[in-house]
């Protein structure tokens, strides 16, 4: 080989070596990009505001070594995860009138704590359970008024930083055994024991936590003796009306809200009232619309939707089917699958700003809907899960 054509030979190979390496380099830039776009998706997704350069560069090095999740977990950590992105998911479930302008109580601050401190959700209707502030110059928590969670919140205290494990037994003095956990915080009371005949606390717990309202679950197949006595079993001098309508929630709903035959809420004292042994007065309001209607005797409650369609619901074969009192039921529903079910879909709707609307976001539903209960019911995972999946939409 001439010494020009060995020359144009090195010549070649140094150009193809720098123009690898530039490739590679464009590549490195094009990736760290992405990853750090990836992160701040992430973030925004799960926090609502910008990230610090510092979180935003841990995340994107997590993200380039394939640890999305984990990443996503470390967005967690922001104080508007817990101020802004949970306070807005949970307060709607504390009134009737599902708003998210109410404000902070102690159902949305006790929920807050559970997911700070990884505690299992699955107990979220049955732990005697209290979260509170220590936050300096607030109204000590009270069983009879809001105001301790409405100063935090007016104060714009940190939630994640001052929230406290404590418990309803201690703070409100309701006996242990009576507590079950977000049913019996004073927030719940007021919306759902208040007046009535307690089954808008049965009905609100459906939908809150089994993402299902009574329509949803209708079943006119289940048997009517322990549906109450104010209920006609002639509406309107036509009993088509009760067999093909009222039977349908009614027969599932009233031997399960007997769990609640024990608690009101006091609109004088503005707290809930607990009375073991004694069936409250509006069990048996009503009672001439239908003589031989069920007669409420104790707090035992049975679940009839265990049989017929409503078996969908998915209820554990590690459960029994009946037991007494609002925690055993709390502890019931919470077993489900609906349960798990219905947290990631909310959480979905809350992350991706979406229901999850085809087949492939139905599979990763259900896919970290496994995980959650494999997790132990960390709901902190699942918007980890959830905001990795959804970051490029």
């Amino acid at each position: 080989m001439s010494n020009m054509s060995l020359k144009n030979s090195r010549s070649s190979r140094s150009a193809a070596t720098l123009g690898a390496a530039c490739a590679l380099a464009l590549f490195a830039q094009l990736a760290a990009a992405d990853s750090r776009d990836q992160a701040r998706r992430i973030y925004d997704r799960i926090a609502g505001v910008p990230p610090t350069e510092n979180v935003l560069a841990a995340m994107a090095t997590q993200i380039a070594n394939g640890q999305e999740v984990q990443a996503a977990l470390t967005a967690t950590d922001s104080p508007s995860f817990y101020n802004v992105t949970l306070k807005n998911l949970v307060t709607p479930w504390t009134n009737r009138e599902q708003t998210v302008f109410a404000p902070l109580n102690d159902y949305t601050a006790t929920v807050i704590g559970m997911v700070r401190d990884d505690k299992p959700f699955n107990t979220a209707l049955s732990a005697d359970i209290l979260y509170t502030s220590n936050a300096p110059s607030l109204p000590a928590p009270s069983a009879s008024n809001n105001d301790h969670y409405a100063q935090a919140e007016a104060n714009g205290v940190d939630l994640k930083a001052t929230l406290v494990e404590t418990t309803q037994s201690a703070v409100y003095g309701i006996p242990a055994a009576g507590t079950a956990g977000l049913i019996t915080t004073r927030a719940a009371s007021e919306a759902f024991f208040i007046n009535g005949t307690n089954r808008a606390m049965f009905r609100f717990t459906l939908i809150n936590h089994m993402c299902r309202d009574l329509e949803q679950v209708h079943d006119t197949t289940r048997p009517p003796d322990r549906i109450r006595q104010d209920v006609s079993r002639s509406p309107g001098g036509d009993s088509r009306i009760f067999l093909n309508g009222c039977i349908g929630c009614h027969s599932g709903m009233d031997p399960m809200a007997q769990a609640f035959a024990y608690y009101d809420y006091d609109e004088t004292q503005g707290k809930l009232i607990y009375t073991p042994g004694t069936v409250n007065e509006k069990y048996f309001i009503n009672s001439d619309n239908f003589k031989h209607g069920f007669i409420t005797p104790d707090d035992s409650w049975e679940n009839r939707w265990r049989h017929g369609p409503n078996r969908n619901l998915g209820w554990s074969a590690s459960m029994p089917a009946t037991g007494s009192g609002a925690k055993s039921l709390g502890q019931e529903l919470a077993a489900s699958d609906a349960f798990a079910q219905c947290q990631v879909e909310k959480v979905f709707k809350s992350v991706c700003f979406r229901v999850p609307g085809n087949a492939t976001d139905r599979a990763k539903v259900l896919q970290i809907r496994n995980d959650f209960i494999a997790s132990g019911y960390k709901l902190k995972q699942v918007f980890a899960e959830t905001a990795v999946y959804c970051m490029g939409d």
